[in-house]
């Protein structure tokens, strides 16, 4: 009797609190999200099974010495994993659209107000008393109006760990929620007129352009802004390899099997930050909440920076670009398209929106600078 005593009590079940039970629903509402939805699976799926992994009583795999544990300490706590995968990003990537219509480069920047429009945000509900928030949490928080994941990673790792879990499932949650969130705001901010509007043929962009251009932009940003450096650097370091036609093999590795293995020990070490006693905060709440103010702020200013371009500029810009100037490639892109077709079907915007698009990866890194290097 003693023994089936001890047996029970060592079970999970015996030790399993409420709050590892929610977890676990949560755990696998990322699976049902990922697997049925098809949310942004290959980041949701290994984040909700690290979710599920963590949250098992007596397991101890997310606790010092186990194996989630590990990939945490080693890829995120280290800042190496976010980076690498800014390297697979980079070497994806297509600086074309934007070379073409510099101009675009102002949608990115206009989208990353979210970040700082948030941050303020932050501290003032911490001053009234609603959260508690520091001035390095607020900051990390912000980021998330980049909708860049791995942007908002790195971040957090370094400003505010604690909360981490919670800042990667807000990010990627929005991420993958882009055609959901984006074209109610599209809509209410644009005029049937304007969504109709359609942009010039881009000029064609040489080799040397691309081959240049992100070997300018290392310089000249991390020269002036050296906290950008590593998140940019990698950035800049994949596209390279990918422009100058001279190490296909290494280019072809960064951009499939090296981000791919990167990305199931990323999800799951964010997933094993998603623990009963750390999640279930209501700074958790606070964190969603901020971090959807923060992606709606960011795609609205996007779009009223179109508007604005638009009445000092001889050839209009489809406002609906705008709003993929928040990061998240090529999703916000693809939205901007659908939205477009739908006033007008030979409209096609979606390399016009590549290049706002690309500007908010850059402007995201860049906004990430500026808070690690003063906050930091």
């Amino acid at each position: 009797m003693q023994q089936l005593n001890t047996l029970w009590m060592n079970t999970g079940l015996h030790q399993i609190a409420w709050g590892q039970v929610l977890m676990l629903l949560i755990g696998m509402l990322l699976l049902y999200l990922a697997i049925v939805k098809k949310f942004e699976p290959l980041l949701l799926l290994p984040i909700g099974f690290g979710a599920i992994l963590a949250n098992i009583p007596g397991a101890g795999i997310a606790q010092d010495g186990g194996i989630l544990h590990v990939f945490y300490v080693v890829g995120i706590e280290s800042g190496a994993f976010p980076l690498i995968i800014f390297m697979g990003v980079g070497a994806l990537t297509d600086f074309a659209p934007l070379l073409a219509n510099p101009k675009t480069l102002l949608l990115g920047a206009a989208a990353q107000f979210g970040i700082f429009a948030t941050l303020l945000g932050a501290i003032g509900l911490t001053a009234v008393g609603i959260f508690d928030f520091s001035l390095t949490d607020a900051a990390a928080i912000g980021i998330i109006g980049g909708a860049d994941g791995p942007t908002s990673i790195y971040v957090a790792s370094k400003l505010a760990p604690d909360l981490l879990g919670a800042i990667a499932v807000a990010s990627y949650s929005y991420m993958a929620l882009v055609p959901l969130i984006q074209p109610p705001i599209m809509r209410a901010l644009t005029n049937e007129k304007e969504r109709q509007i359609e942009m010039q043929q881009l000029r064609k962009v040489s080799k040397t352009e691309k081959i240049v251009f992100p070997i300018m932009l290392l310089t000249l940003v991390a020269l002036l802004l050296p906290a950008a450096a590593p998140l940019l650097g990698m950035f800049a370091f994949g596209n390279l390899m990918k422009e100058s036609g001279v190490v296909e093999r290494l280019s072809d590795t960064t951009q499939n099997a090296l981000i791919n293995i990167v990305t199931i020990f990323l999800g799951l070490a964010v997933g094993s930050k998603l623990i009963a006693d750390k999640f279930l905060q209501l700074d958790t709440l606070g964190i969603l909440l901020l971090g959807m103010a923060a992606f709606a702020i960011g795609t609205a200013f996007g779009l009223l920076m179109a508007k604005l371009m638009n009445l000092f500029s001889k050839h209009k810009i489809n406002p609906l670009i705008g709003s993929a100037g928040v990061s998240a490639v090529p999703m916000a892109a693809r939205v901007s398209n659908k939205v477009g077709l739908e006033s007008n079907p030979h409209n096609f915007l979606l390399m016009h929106a590549m290049g706002p698009n690309v500007a908010g990866v850059i402007g995201s890194a860049i906004a990430a600078g500026i808070m690690i290097q003063f906050l930091g």
